[in-house]
């Protein structure tokens, strides 16, 4: 999902003051939507652990959770920099860039 709209971009906008993120309601139903097919692809997982499913086959089912947490990251990444960078850069605060940085390098581990 990406955030084009200027409406989802404002509100998922944070304050530099407060740096907490507003997100819409639409952008928090479809986090949350995938935050939860994860958490049951997880429990899914466990399962195939406890009644000694073959390897490669929870090594499958592993690869799927990180790239459904892949997807997550790159929706919050998105929406971080087309809101929160971009405003503070307008306010002058170029200190923003190297936090950014740093948060990429962090979803590329």
């Amino acid at each position: 999902m990406e955030l084009n709209t200027p409406e989802e971009l404002e509100e998922t906008c944070c304050s530099s003051e407060e740096r907490k993120s507003h997100h819409s309601d639409k952008v928090k139903n479809n986090l949350t939507t995938r935050l939860n097919r994860i958490e049951g692809q997880i429990r899914g997982v466990k399962g195939l652990i406890e009644r000694d499913t073959y390897c490669d086959d929870v090594i499958t089912q592993l690869s799927a959770i990180q790239s459904a947490l892949n997807s997550v990251g790159k929706i919050l990444l998105e929406g971080h920099l087309k809101s929160c960078v971009l405003e503070r850069i307008q306010e002058g605060d170029e200190e923003v860039l190297d936090e950014f940085l740093v948060t990429v390098k962090k979803l590329m581990k």
